[in-house]
């Protein structure tokens, strides 16, 4: 228990925000601690205030008269509607220039609404997104922190040292404006949805084509997770599929309900992308994969009914056919992650964020779910050219992809031959292609629009817009 006024405040200590408070604690500085049901901040200062100095709060009017100025607040409670009575119930108790500080899943549009209203009453509102889960937020979680720059001056020195560190570097930069770094949160997620689609495709087709074991399968990642492929996704993956069930000794995965569950990040990349106008292929696959899992009704009605191919089984050789899978992940994460980074760089420039892309794969390198040993290639290509158009055209990334496209497109091929469904390879391979292509279907689609809706057209050989009198002597005038 402290005696000196507190540093920083938590409020809201269910899993994540009661490991923050320790990793704060754990870190030298003096924390206050709150939450609506008392029993829970007693529970922290019973298990683990041995760890750091805590100053416990019955209230948030003693969590406020507790802490030094400019006051310091991250809230952890849940989005939306709660995350909103506690701003309201907080704002009264502050005084200009104290630091209230967002640390759930926020959409960044509420956090945008949140800033600019705190920002009217002389306040700064944080919206931060933070990795890891509840590891990370004991250890050490990737940290990414929008709001103002005299916010990120006070909370800087905390949040960096509280942060994953990869080679000396702290996981964590001040991301932007307003709800630069929730955006940016929100983009990890939809990384790691298509990510996740990905490992699991390669898992399926390795398994429905080879009949390999799920103890095997482990194997394999295992082996993977030493090159290209290192990241933490990969590294458990192996560690899911060598669990052995305790109760019937056969393979965990094999007990465990096809139906994966969404809290709704990866949804909100999709819409948001789909409003910037940037293609997310890979995140979309990865969310209608979950919903067509967790649709029961319909895969109830088309199982057994809805006929496959004639021949189910593919004649590959082992070895080779693992090869080309390793290949055709690789290439097809490098899409999702060259997509969410499109994104990113576009609500940049929509919100006026200046967001530093290079930044972000920094931060990405430890603590957090994606992390992966791929990002410091990305934030090499972002250093050589801050203005690139997309990551697959940098050299790095043009070789990688041009080195597995052939496995890719086998893979492809194999798994629409024998109806195993990748949805997330083969959307990968699609961008790629529409991507590289010099010319692509679109005229049509144009050329269509005009006729039954005058939308107008825009030639190859001049400038303006165009119009066709479909109905009449089809002459072509400006539109």
């Amino acid at each position: 228990m402290s005696s000196a006024p507190a540093q920083i405040a938590v409020t809201g200590l269910a899993v994540m925000g009661r490991n923050l408070a320790r990793n704060l604690a754990r870190n030298g500085f003096r924390v206050a601690v709150h939450n609506r049901s008392k029993s829970r901040t007693d529970a922290l200062i019973e298990e683990f205030g041995h760890e750091g100095e805590f100053t416990p709060a019955d209230d948030l009017p003693a969590l406020v008269a507790s802490l030094e100025q400019p006051r310091k607040i991250i809230i952890m409670v849940k989005a939306g509607e709660p995350t909103d009575a506690v701003i309201d119930e907080l704002v009264p108790l502050l005084d200009e220039g104290d630091i209230v500080v967002d640390a759930g899943n926020a959409h960044f549009a509420d956090t945008r609404r949140r800033e600019n209203a705190l920002r009217e009453k002389g306040l700064h509102f944080v919206g931060s997104g933070v990795s890891g889960g509840e590891e990370g937020a004991l250890n050490g979680p990737s940290i990414m922190p929008g709001g103002s720059p005299e916010s990120y001056a006070a909370l800087g020195p905390i949040l960096t040292k509280i942060s994953a560190h990869v080679n000396g570097e702290p996981c964590c930069v001040h991301v932007g404006p307003d709800g630069a770094g929730h955006f940016v949160k929100m983009l990890h997620n939809g990384i790691e949805y298509a990510d996740m689609q990905l490992i699991a495709e390669a898992y399926d087709l390795l398994r429905q084509v080879l009949g390999l074991s799920p103890a095997e399968l482990a194997d394999v990642f295992r082996d993977w997770n030493s090159g290209d492929l290192e990241s933490f996704l990969i590294e458990i993956t192996a560690e899911v599929l060598s669990q052995v069930d305790p109760t019937t000794g056969g393979p965990f995965v094999d007990v465990v309900l096809d139906q994966a569950e969404q809290k709704g990040t990866g949804r909100w990349t999709v819409q948001v992308a789909l409003d910037l106008g940037i293609p997310v292929s890979g995140m979309a696959e990865a969310v209608f994969g979950r919903s067509l899992s967790g649709d029961v009704v319909r895969r109830s009605a088309a199982a057994g009914v809805l006929p496959g191919p004639a021949e189910a089984k593919a004649d590959v050789d082992r070895d080779a056919f693992i090869e080309d899978v390793r290949h055709a992940l690789y290439a097809s994460k490098l899409v999702a992650y060259a997509q969410g980074f499109d994104a990113i760089r576009a609500a940049s420039e929509q919100y006026d964020w200046d967001i530093d892309l290079g930044a972000m794969a920094t931060i990405w390198r430890g603590g957090c779910i994606i992390r992966a040993r791929f990002l410091d290639r990305i934030k090499e290509a972002y250093d050589r050219n801050p203005a690139l158009p997309s990551l697959l055209v940098d050299d790095y990334f043009k070789e990688a992809v041009a080195n597995g496209q052939e496995a890719w497109r086998r893979v492809v091929a194999t798994a629409a031959s024998v109806g195993v469904p990748a949805p997330g390879f083969s959307a990968a391979l699609s961008y790629y292609d529409g991507l590289r292509a010099e010319r692509l279907p679109a005229a049509l689609i144009q050329g269509l629009r005009d006729l039954f809706g005058a939308h107008t057209y825009r030639r190859v050989d001049r400038d303006g817009a165009f119009h066709l009198d479909w109905s009449g002597d089809r002459t072509e005038s400006p539109a």
